[in-house]
């Protein structure tokens, strides 16, 4: 039998890369929450600056900030898949923390990233795409960021 100090350890090191990216993820929302990306400051979507046109994810980072102050609508307006994408982003997370919580000794690399299927990964590229297509009509101007 293992000494637990060990086998805490091990499910430890397993752990890093997710926690990592969540403490990643933090720390650019305090920056977002405390450097306004209303005011400007954080640069420029290169898509934007080339064609005039926004991309898929313009707004964003306008969408996170509002978010961290509570104002959904707000973010909604900024960038609706951004918004959309939180939640499945979250799920995604924590498929991955159980996945190296749970992986057995000598299984292999448990921190590597769980992908999702080919379907799903199309779909989802299709979807931003015509989001990101349907902003540039007139008809759609709600959705421009």
């Amino acid at each position: 039998m293992q000494p637990l100090t060990r086998t805490v350890s091990r499910t430890s090191r397993r752990l890093l890369a997710p926690w990592g990216l969540a403490g990643a993820v933090v720390a650019a929302t305090v920056a977002l929450r405390v450097r306004d990306p209303h005011a400007g400051g954080w640069g420029t979507c290169p898509f934007l600056a080339l064609t005039g046109l926004p991309c898929p994810v313009c707004g964003g980072l306008r969408a996170v900030n509002d978010l961290t102050h509570g104002d959904v609508v707000g973010a909604l307006s900024s960038n609706l898949v951004v918004v959309a994408m939180l939640p499945v982003a979250a799920v995604w997370w924590v498929r991955w923390v159980r996945r190296c919580a749970d992986a057995p000794e000598g299984t292999g690399p448990a921190a590597v990233l769980p992908a999702p299927s080919p379907r799903v990964t199309w779909v989802t590229f299709v979807l931003v795409l015509a989001f990101g297509v349907v902003r540039w009509l007139p008809a759609a101007a709600w959705l421009a960021p």
